[in-house]
C-alpha cells in the first residue's frame, strides 16, 4: 500500500529539506520524486500542472489529493493534520507562525541567496553577495539573542518554527557564515539534531527518486 505523502524536490533545496525533515520527525514515510531542475523539469507542463509556481517543494497528500506549494504553508498544513509541532497553546501557535514569516523575510532570503552565489549556482557582483552575508549575519544575531536561556524557539518543545529555521541555518556554512559566532544557535541545532526521527540533508534528499521503504 502506498504511503500517504509524495514529496517532489531537489537535493540542493533548503525548502524541500524543511518539508522532508518535518515528515521524518513526525514519523511519516514519504515517496521522494527528484525534480531535475538543471534540465528544466520544473518548467514542463506536467510539473506545472501540479506545482503552479514551477518551484520546489511540492507535497502531494494522497489521502485527499491536495497539491501543496511553499514550504512554510506545507509545514503549517502538516502540523494541522498530523497534530505535531504546532505549539501547546494558541499563543505558541501564533508565535511559531510569526517566526516562519520572520525567517522568510530576514534569514532565509539572505542565507539561501548567499549560498547560491558562493556555490556558483547564481552569479552576482561581490557587493551583492556581501550584502546577503551581512543580512544573514544580522538575522542570526537576532536568533542567537532570542535563544539565550531557551531550549526551543517557542515554548517548551520543538515546533514548526524550529524545523523551518533549522532548514535554513544548516546551510549557513555553505553561504559563508561562521556559526561559531552564534553559540546559542549552535547549542539549539544540537538539540534539534537529537530529536527522534532527525535526518540530515543528504539522507533525506538524494539525487534520484526514491520510494519509501
Amino acid at each position: 500500500m502506498p504511503v500517504r505523502f509524495e514529496l517532489h524536490g531537489i537535493a540542493l533545496s533548503g525548502p524541500t529539506y524543511k518539508v522532508g525533515l518535518m515528515l521524518s520527525l513526525a514519523g511519516e514515510p514519504f515517496d521522494y520524486e527528484h525534480v531535475d531542475m538543471m534540465q528544466g523539469a520544473h518548467r514542463q507542463p506536467a510539473y506545472l500542472s501540479k506545482q503552479r509556481y514551477g518551484q520546489v517543494p511540492l507535497l502531494i497528500d494522497r489521502n485527499n489529493g491536495r497539491h501543496l506549494c511553499e514550504s512554510a504553508a506545507i509545514l503549517e498544513y502538516l502540523s494541522d493534520i498530523l497534530g505535531r509541532f504546532g505549539g501547546a497553546t494558541l499563543d505558541e501557535r501564533l508565535q511559531a507562525r510569526e517566526w516562519l514569516y520572520w525567517d522568510f523575510d530576514r534569514l532565509a532570503s539572505n542565507v539561501y541567496r548567499a549560498r547560491t552565489i558562493k556555490l556558483g549556482i547564481r552569479s552576482a557582483p561581490a557587493e551583492v553577495y556581501e550584502a546577503h552575508v551581512a543580512g544573514g549575519d544580522a538575522a542570526l544575531k537576532v536568533l542567537d539573542r532570542h535563544l539565550a536561556g531557551r531550549a526551543w524557539i517557542v515554548g517548551e518543545g520543538a515546533t514548526i518554527a524550529d524545523i523551518d529555521i533549522y532548514g535554513v541555518v544548516t546551510y549557513a556554512g555553505e553561504a559563508g557564515l561562521d556559526l561559531a559566532d552564534f553559540p546559542n544557535v549552535m547549542t539549539w541545532m544540537t538539540r534539534v539534531e537529537a530529536l527522534p526521527g532527525f535526518a540530515s540533508t543528504k539522507t533525506l534528499l538524494p539525487m534520484e527518486s526514491r520510494v519509501a521503504a
